[in-house]
């Protein structure tokens, strides 16, 4: 079915621009749906690379966090030839579920820049031809924080979750058996959260330029913020201190970008209205 020519957006009325949305979500959708059918159908590579990896004894991270460990002088348990747990499917459907669940958001992941080009193409009618210019960078920018903090939650943030829920044991006599559901929604959360967190920069962009925050705001909150980034690092890492500080660098150095962004959005606006920042 062709798709229905809209009038120009100053012509446009509500319905018209739910109409626009609509057409925007399904292109987004089926972006993820294909990105997501090639993940389906690249299940080796998936699952025994990608998803299986932090759970063995010779993952990257390991190794790097192995050598900084004995380095500082910490015993920070990454040294290990094996991690002391088994993964099994309790149910009918487990395993296939997980395969869908595992390529939708692959899929997701894989499809991002095209999801925030929908997203860009949506509202560039409402801006000003000067907007447009400075924001076409968005895409480019949005889609390289988030595939950081993929890296970022895949490669730190997974495996430190992992070595530590994987080795907790209350009792000798419990052996950690987890379900394949509930660790692929340890990685997918990890994973996705970390990559939308790296968004940081992108909303304090667009809070600043709407005027509801700005950089004496940030500043003021700044210690505040750090209290929250150490909490945020102690709740998903192991308790010792090598673990905390490789989570929550990155997150304070995010938070300062964030800072700096606001600066010269809120230069730039003080500017257009002839006030001083």
């Amino acid at each position: 079915m062709a798709q229905k020519k809209l009038p120009a957006p100053d012509e446009m009325s509500f319905l018209d621009h739910l109409e626009d949305l609509r057409w925007h979500l399904i292109r987004a959708t089926l972006s993820i749906a294909i990105a997501g059918t090639i993940a389906f159908l690249a299940k080796g590579f998936i699952f025994d690379v990608l998803l299986f990896g932090p759970s063995k004894g010779d993952f990257w991270t390991y190794d790097i966090l192995c050598r900084i460990s004995n380095f500082m002088g910490v015993d920070g348990g990454f040294c290990f030839d094996e991690l002391p747990f088994t993964l099994q499917s309790r149910t009918m459907g487990g395993q296939f579920s997980a395969h869908i669940w595992v390529s939708i958001t692959a899929g997701f992941v894989i499809a991002f820049p095209y999801v925030i080009y929908e997203f860009w193409k949506f509202v560039a009618p409402a801006m000003k031809e000067n907007e447009k210019n400075t924001s076409r960078g968005f895409i480019a920018i949005s889609s390289i924080l988030f595939f950081l903090g993929v890296l970022f939650g895949y490669y730190v943030v997974t495996p430190l979750s992992i070595n530590f829920l994987g080795t907790y044991q209350v009792s000798s006599i419990v052996l950690n058996e987890f379900d394949i559901g509930s660790y692929i929604s340890l990685v997918r959360s990890s994973v996705i959260a970390s990559g939308l967190l790296f968004e940081l920069p992108i909303i304090i962009f667009f809070l600043t330029k709407v005027g509801v925050v700005t950089p004496m705001f940030l500043r003021k909150y700044r210690k505040y913020a750090l209290i929250i980034v150490l909490i945020l690092a102690a709740i998903i890492t192991p308790p010792d201190l090598v673990s905390q500080i490789v989570v929550a660098i990155p997150i304070l150095i995010l938070y300062e970008v964030s800072i700096l962004i606001a600066v010269i959005v809120y230069k730039r606006e003080a500017k257009k209205l002839n006030t001083k920042p």
